[in-house]
């Protein structure tokens, strides 16, 4: 199979989107199928077999840490010339959104998945709120082009529903257990997140320092909690806002970490933190709890569906300090710690990146039989 995979962002970013066409990307071309992926120019020409051609991206002006490239012509003649059989368009509102509608043009199935909720970012960035229903307008007509369309979590697929997206399924989704593994525990990397304080109950975020991770909701916690250390590793343009939030806490901003450091990050402490409720998924739970890590998770629908609370990690109600005391003080009870680390790691095995990107190659399937069923 010939396939074009038309992305908002690839590599070299790291975040959950990449983390899964990465993934893909690399499955498909083990398989022998042949794949282009289309995505912003950051320098990168080819991934594990993949040719990548980039698009020269520009700088938004409410978003500056990271580069997108707009809606082009462009992307049609590269489709065109790679003649695919299916196109996928990751996130279909810029760049992706030339994929779509060149899939459309020349009558070539096509595959829209939706991974980032855009419209309740808008909610957490008061100056673009007006915005919001224009962006809906926008994803309704954009994933109206797709003979599939693919949310990530049962949540994100009633709401799309209730906005008039059609023909939705959930992604399977999946988790490296080898990258991430209990194993990679280390008193060193205890006693640099702690600050030399490995006697306390060592929390652990890990993401894009963005205002829609809600990571600013963690800072009542740590004006109270002296039993507790917080360490908030990646960046993002929140980055200095929250450091300046943050100052006079014991919390630690180590930076970006990727590889046997961010696998250690992970495992070293005693719980994996996870202030959002806006994601439609969140992959980096998975990664949590395959570290055997209790993730302990502000409560929405799409956490929900990953995490049982005291089963596999342990929930609190956003804006409750009370029920986030609640679940630390089940943290400290060592019995309860160790079950759901046995939990959260079992659970975490059930999942794997090449099952989950075979589920993917079965809706490129489905939507290519559905486009030939409507030609016939």
């Amino acid at each position: 199979m010939k396939i074009a995979i038309v992305t908002e962002t690839f590599l070299p970013s790291v975040d959950g989107v990449v983390t899964r066409l990465r993934h893909a990307v690399e499955r498909m071309t083990e398989l022998g199928h042949e794949v282009m992926v289309i995505a912003p120019d950051l320098g990168v020409r080819e991934h594990h077999g993949a040719q990548v051609v980039g698009i020269r991206p520009v700088t938004l002006p409410f978003y500056k840490h990271r580069r997108f490239t707009l809606p082009t012509p462009t992307v049609d003649g590269i489709i065109r010339g790679f003649h695919p059989d299916v196109v996928h368009a990751a996130q279909p509102l810029l760049l992706a959104s030339s994929g779509a509608f060149a899939a459309h043009r020349q009558q070539i199935p096509l595959v829209a998945s939706y991974h980032t909720h855009i419209p309740r970012y808008l909610d957490l960035y008061r100056a673009y709120r007006w915005g919001k229903p224009a962006v809906w307008w926008q994803i309704r007509r954009n994933h109206a082009l797709a003979d599939i369309n693919l949310a990530t979590s049962q949540t994100m697929r009633a709401e799309l529903e209730s906005q008039g997206v059609k023909d939705l399924h959930v992604l399977r989704r999946g988790v490296d257990t080898e990258t991430f593994h209990p194993r990679f525990a280390s008193e060193q990397m205890r006693e640099r997140l702690s600050q030399g304080h490995p006697d306390k109950k060592l929390l652990v975020f890990v993401g894009r320092l963005a205002a829609e991770k809600e990571i600013h909701r963690l800072r009542p916690m740590m004006g109270r909690r002296y039993d507790v250390a917080l360490a908030i590793v990646g960046d993002g343009p929140f980055r200095g806002e929250l450091e300046q939030l943050f100052s006079g806490t014991h919390t630690l901003f180590p930076g970006f970490m990727g590889g046997e450091d961010l696998a250690s990050a992970f495992a070293s402490a005693d719980a994996f933190i996870f202030p959002s409720v806006t994601e439609t998924l969140g992959l980096v739970i998975l990664e949590g709890m395959a570290s055997g890590l209790p993730v302990v998770a502000a409560r929405s629908g799409p956490t929900m569906e990953q995490v049982t609370d005291g089963v596999d990690g342990l929930l609190f109600d956003s804006g409750d300090e009370a029920s986030l005391d609640a679940a630390l003080t089940r943290l400290g009870d060592a019995e309860t710690r160790g079950r759901i680390r046995v939990a959260a790691r079992t659970e975490a095995e059930k999942f794997s990146w090449p099952a989950a990107s075979d589920d993917l190659l079965r809706y490129y399937e489905l939507a290519i039989e559905k486009h030939e069923g409507a030609r016939a």
